[in-house]
């Protein structure tokens, strides 16, 4: 992922994944990362877009 999204997108990433692992705690540990993930590419996705094989800001 570092080396492919741009660095604002990154932070979104992470903030959103932080976010939802604090949030989604009640669930079962597979389902807690898979669900922090799932959540944090969402939010990636609403502010960029993968233009080929460069991810741009919408």
């Amino acid at each position: 992922m570092r080396g492919h999204l741009p660095i604002h997108a990154q932070e979104i990433y992470l903030a959103a994944f932080n976010n939802a692992w604090t949030g989604y705690a009640y669930h079962s540990e597979a389902e807690h990362e898979e669900t922090a993930h799932r959540v944090a590419w969402a939010a990636v996705k609403r502010r960029y877009r993968k233009a080929g094989a460069v991810w741009m800001e919408r």
